[in-house]
């Protein structure tokens, strides 16, 4: 069976065009994220622009020794890092965040040449961390050195041992210098020395602590941000025996003169209180020196999403959002979601780099987008020079991630689709409702012209006119009068024949009246043989008006004929009796299993059926064998009646039992059979079959070869 493809699939598959909405508004939300990218941009660049015009041309805000100097030189020029927490001096590194990357290494490149005797048998080195926390400057010294030598118990010299050796430049310009030199592990024992008595003087102000390890001895102390200023230097002095010289001196810079120290930067508190109050815009910011190291900072770059996060308003509690609920497992799983944690290692805090802090520098502002180190976030980064005195002195540095667009986009998304899918959804429903109705009313429509004509071509009832006032109503109001105007034709047709009959009578009788006085008169031979020969065709169309008469009456008859019960059993069985001696020259088998089958219906009309089917069976029986079987199946009778001989061919399976259809004029082969066929027996056996509920056909059946006509009945 071919595939049938219906109104209903019809304008369901014109419905799906209406999935091509979802995709202009999703494309249309993209370039809405264009614009709003667009938008951060420049509303970025302009927050960095507005701190650095704060800090334009305010040279007190830096530090004029560590921020203004041409070149720094890595492990002399120190920085602070921004502590987080405070920190524990117990000797122990593991409270300083990231020790390891952010502490610098001092070897055989920062020996102090005017001390070195071999740098073949150098067996010290340590390493150095500087940290900024509230109002303290917080070091971390682990040297490494194969012979730990402490302070004698009573000595009172405090440079004939492993000591550690601080020198700076106090907030009014004084140059002061540390020994940190410790009988044991324990409290650090810290001196200021006197350049000029050299008597050594406790400084109760440097705390911290000493503690031996088994790879030499770690030194961890702080300073109060008041008593020093930018210039810094250490330096660790070797001794490798007791009350013995000094052998090596490892230092970040030479901590004898004021002029050869080093720098120390650290985040600026005047700055961090000006970023502080910009900081409430969403962002992260940063400000660095000329030397790309950091000034102050404020913001967390995971919070940072703009100012898109105070615009998102929860919705109210409808049926839109009760829908996007529902939606949500699907939303999250097509649409990127901001990431609620990422990683992003793109700044050391002594050394920010970037194209964007590089282009800055050299007094271009500059933004950029750029991946998280963990590839989850976009963060957009924006630059803007700081100068003074016409000159490029540091840059801002602000960075916001697009999470805050990325939420205001999949809420558009979300929206959207969920208010697209409701209207497709009441769309397509309301198409199929529409074409359902439509295909139901040309379903009835046709269900009534099947029902109005049967299959035989004649007119079982009228069909109702549709109201309707469309299309399909026109189509039921022309049905309609077509097949009124086919009942009264097929009427016309109907009482035709007996109509045809009766004014035929009178003129037969004319005929027949005239042919008997003539053959009472003598007359020649040929004359007599021209009398017979009328005679016989009179007799001819007298037989031919009773066959066409006998159609009409017959359903005429059904109309009135009550049924009553009967034994079909008894009714066959006396038929054939009958039969038998009609055609004496033919053998009627007659088989059933059954004594008694009951029906209900018309006996003698049950007969005249046998009748028709039996003559025709004899008709056309080659070796006048006639079989006669009743069989019951479930709730119907099935009669059989079989003949061996020539096949009815395939066209005529379905137009046998037809009003004057007949195949004897190609298939009989009688010469001496001169009676009429009009085809009407089987149709008046269809009549009858029809009248009791039943249905009648016809098969070809084999070995050997003949034709078995089948009649079903339904049981009482």
């Amino acid at each position: 069976m071919a595939f049938r493809f219906g109104l209903r699939s019809k304008l369901l598959l014109l419905s799906s065009f209406l999935v091509t909405i979802p995709w202009f508004g999703y494309q249309y939300v993209w370039e809405m994220e264009k614009y709003l990218r667009f938008g951060q941009e420049q509303t970025i660049i302009g927050t960095a622009r507005a701190l650095a015009t704060a800090l334009h041309e305010r040279p007190n805000l830096f530090n004029n020794q560590a921020s203004f100097l041409p070149s720094v030189e890595k492990g002399k020029d120190l920085y602070g890092y921004q502590l987080s927490q405070p920190i524990n001096l117990d000797g122990k590194y593991q409270d300083w965040p990231d020790f390891l990357t952010k502490a610098h290494y001092y070897g055989i490149q920062n020996v102090l040449p005017s001390i070195v005797t071999d740098r073949d048998s150098l067996s010290v080195n340590f390493t150095a961390a500087v940290g900024k926390y509230d109002k303290f400057l917080y070091f971390f010294i682990s040297v490494v050195d194969d012979k730990l030598i402490y302070r004698d118990a009573n000595a009172l010299s405090i440079v004939n041992n492993d000591r550690l050796e601080l020198a700076f430049t106090s907030p009014n310009g004084e140059f002061l210098r540390f020994m940190l030199s410790n009988k044991a592990d324990g409290w650090l024992d810290a001196f200021q020395i006197n350049t000029a008595s050299l008597q050594p003087k406790v400084s109760p102000f440097i705390q911290g602590r000493w503690l031996a390890n088994n790879q030499g001895y770690n030194v961890e102390f702080r300073i109060p941000l008041s008593r020093i200023s930018d210039n810094l230097a250490f330096a660790v002095h070797d001794v490798d025996q007791p009350l013995g010289e000094t052998l090596t001196t490892i230092a970040s810079a030479d901590p004898s003169t004021q002029e050869t120290l080093g720098t120390i930067l650290v985040p600026s508190p005047e700055i961090e209180r000006i970023v502080k109050g910009m900081s409430y815009t969403n962002s992260s910011i940063w400000v660095v020196d000329q030397h790309n190291r950091m000034l102050a900072r404020a913001g967390d770059i995971k919070k940072a999403n703009g100012m898109w996060d105070k615009n998102l308003k929860q919705e109210e509690n409808t049926w839109h959002s009760q829908l996007k609920k529902w939606l949500k497992p699907l939303f999250d799983n097509l649409l990127t979601q901001p990431p609620k944690d990422f990683v992003d290692h793109l700044y050391d805090a002594q050394n920010l780099t970037g194209a964007h802090i590089e282009s800055a520098l050299a007094g271009n502002p500059m933004s950029q987008w750029r991946l998280t180190s963990d590839n989850k976030a976009v963060i957009l980064t924006a630059a803007y020079p700081i100068y003074i005195d016409n000159q490029v002195k540091g840059a801002v540095i602000v960075e916001e991630t697009n999470n805050g667009i990325r939420t205001v986009r999949n809420q558009a998304l979300e929206k959207l689709f969920t208010s697209i899918l409701a209207i497709m959804l009441f769309g397509i429903l309301a198409f199929f409702f529409f074409a359902s109705r439509i295909s139901t009313r040309i379903r009835t429509l046709r269900n009534q012209a099947e029902h109005a004509i049967d299959e035989h071509g004649r007119i079982n009832e009228l069909m109702p006119a549709s109201t309707t006032n469309d299309e399909i109503g026109d189509l039921s109001r022309s049905f309609s009068t077509a097949v009124s105007r086919l009942s009264q034709y097929n009427h016309y047709l109907e009482n035709m024949s007996s109509r045809l009959s009766h004014e035929l009578r009178t003129p037969i009788a004319v005929v027949r009246t005239s042919l008997e006085n003539l053959s009472l008169q003598p007359l020649p031979e040929s004359t007599t043989t021209t009398v017979e020969r009328a005679q016989s065709g009179l007799h001819r169309l007298n037989l031919i008006l009773t066959n066409m008469s006998e159609a009409t009456r017959l359903e005429q008859m059904l109309k009135s004929t009550d049924k009553v019960e009967f034994d079909m059993v008894k009714v066959v069985s006396g038929c054939l009796q009958g039969y038998r001696q009609i055609y004496p020259d033919f053998i009627l088998k007659f088989a059933c299993s059954d004594e008694s089958i009951k029906l209900k219906g018309s006996p003698e009309h049950i007969a005249q059926l046998l009748d028709k089917v039996i003559s025709n069976a004899v008709e056309f029986s080659q070796d006048k064998h006639i079989s006669v079987s009743l069989e019951k199946k479930q709730q119907t009778l099935f009669l059989h009646v079989s003949n061996n001989g020539i096949y009815l061919p395939e066209e005529m399976h379905e137009r046998l039992f037809d009003s004057m259809v007949s195949i004897r004029d190609s298939y009989h082969d009688n010469p001496e059979d001169k009676r009429p066929h009009l085809g009407l027996g089987l149709y008046i056996a269809r009549l009858i079959c029809e009248f009791h509920k039943g249905a009648i056909s016809a098969a070809n059946h084999h070995n050997p070869k003949g034709v078995t006509v089948t009649v079903k009945l339904p049981l009482l």
